[in-house]
């Protein structure tokens, strides 16, 4: 079909690929490749700051690298997936990644640091692009300092993406935040389907181009066809438990306590004596931990696990497929909330959603949150369908309570699953794109390529 006429891979070749792109995406003037070809070369400043991110900027990464007819430079900073497509990062990411609002407090100092010389490296690197990955504090400072300092020095301007749309629509007054984003970012680059709608409307150019974490499937399940209802992913659970020595009749559980420090220190005692509470339940139990491909949580994990009430299986960062064996060979996951909760429906495995924070962090959610739940598939469906246990009622006994009521209850496990296919198909990238872009399965056409090609032929002033 359309994208097979205009690209051919196997050849490397661009086939009228910009003309017909740039009348999809109803662009008018000089696109980013057309910039960057005066140069010989299209330079992308991208800039990730938490572990999640990198993965989503290595496969954007990936995508541009394929997309583009001419050669790419990448500058920035990022984690060990987007090295392992080019970048050399700045500083190490950890430098960067904090969560929450008085959480911030103590690093604003190396942060500002951090800004400052993120915002130095660009201007010396002189992009055509500018893309930051989600980490929307750090993220927005940088390109509105970029902004001003280009209209400062009367230089040509790089487009600026940003890709994971701010949740401001969460938030009492959030939308009205929308429209200051307008002077310094030129496209938000949307992985909820509600949220191209909501930016348009407030002033911000915007495309839903999918959920990021669909991509595992292209990646796990290659040579196998899926429809859009049925993407999931099915891990070798039997080679994981032999290669494990877990028993047959073991419980298997999964633990995902969070990519950084600050949130695995407080979830992982909580998640500890919990597992304690449910030894006495289930003496055959297995924990398997996801371990995030942080340096510091990894120190820490290895550290913690010493003393771990029952067995444990540590799961290293950045192996999808060990991952995925290892969320097969499980019965139920507990899950801080983040985007593993995406995953999980991906796997098809029932779940129960903690969350904990600084309580001056948590009061102000309370207060200005205009939703009720936390994690993304209950938003999306708009029920508690995933259990929730939250800010002070996330303790180790209504943990221990919200698992047992799972592991014991086949309803309540079949009741998740079914709402997985639902979930799943919301965050698939949208029909209107897919049609006019790929002739295969409709997981083919990832999220990434969809917005590789928004930016390489998005219209410049």
């Amino acid at each position: 079909m359309w994208f097979k006429t205009l690209w051919n891979v196997n050849s490397e070749k661009c086939l009228g690929f910009s003309s017909l792109i740039r009348r999809h995406l109803s662009v008018s003037s000089r696109t980013v490749i057309e910039k960057g070809a005066k140069d010989g070369e299209l330079r992308i400043f991208i800039v990730s700051g938490e572990v999640s991110g990198d993965t989503i900027g290595s496969r954007l990464m990936a995508s541009l690298k394929k997309l583009s007819p001419l050669p790419i430079r990448f500058s920035g900073v990022g984690g060990s997936m987007m090295s392992k497509q080019g970048l050399k990062s700045l500083f190490p990411i950890e430098d960067i990644s904090v969560m929450g609002i008085w959480e911030l407090l103590p690093h604003l100092n190396k942060i500002r640091v951090k800004l400052k010389e993120t915002v130095e490296a660009a201007l010396l690197f002189q992009p055509h692009v500018v893309v930051t990955v989600d980490s929307k504090g750090f993220s927005f400072r940088l390109l509105k300092q970029l902004r001003a300092r280009y209209n400062q020095q009367r230089v040509d301007v790089p487009v600026h993406f940003h890709y994971v749309a701010p949740s401001f629509w969460a938030w009492k007054g959030g939308e009205a935040r929308l429209k200051g984003l307008a002077s310094f970012v030129d496209h938000i680059l949307c992985i909820l389907p509600h949220e191209e709608e909501v930016c348009r409307a407030n002033g911000l150019a915007a495309t839903f181009v999918g959920h990021p974490t669909l991509e595992d499937v292209s990646e796990l399940n290659s040579g196998r066809s899926s429809s859009l209802h049925e993407l999931k992913i099915e891990g070798n659970s039997e080679d994981f438990k032999a290669k494990n020595a877990i028993a047959a009749g073991a419980t298997v559980l999964s633990l995902l306590p969070g990519s950084r420090l600050q949130e695995v220190t407080r979830m992982l005692t909580i998640f500890a004596n919990t597992m304690q509470l449910l030894q006495e339940s289930f003496p055959e139990l297995v924990t398997v931990i996801h371990v995030a491909p942080n340096r510091h949580v990894e120190n820490y994990i290895d550290r913690v696990v010493c003393k771990w009430p029952v067995p444990a299986v540590l799961i290293p960062g950045g192996s999808p497929h060990l991952k995925y064996d290892a969320l097969s060979a499980s019965k139920v996951a507990l899950c801080t909330s983040g985007t593993v909760a995406v995953e999980m429906q991906l796997a098809r495995l029932p779940c129960v959603v903690a969350y904990r924070a600084h309580f001056l962090t948590e009061w102000f959610i309370r207060y200005k949150a205009k939703i009720p739940y936390i994690s993304l598939p209950n938003i999306l469906l708009n029920s508690a369908v995933i259990p929730e246990a939250l800010f002070q009622a996330c303790t180790h006994s209504k943990l221990a309570a919200l698992l047992i009521e799972l592991l014991r209850n086949d309803d309540r496990r079949e009741e998740q699953i079914a709402a997985a296919e639902k979930v799943v198909r919301l965050l698939c990238p949208p029909e209107r794109l897919l049609k006019n872009l790929v002739d295969s399965p409709v997981h083919s056409s990832s999220p990434s390529m969809l917005a590789a090609a928004v930016i390489l032929y998005h219209e410049r002033p």
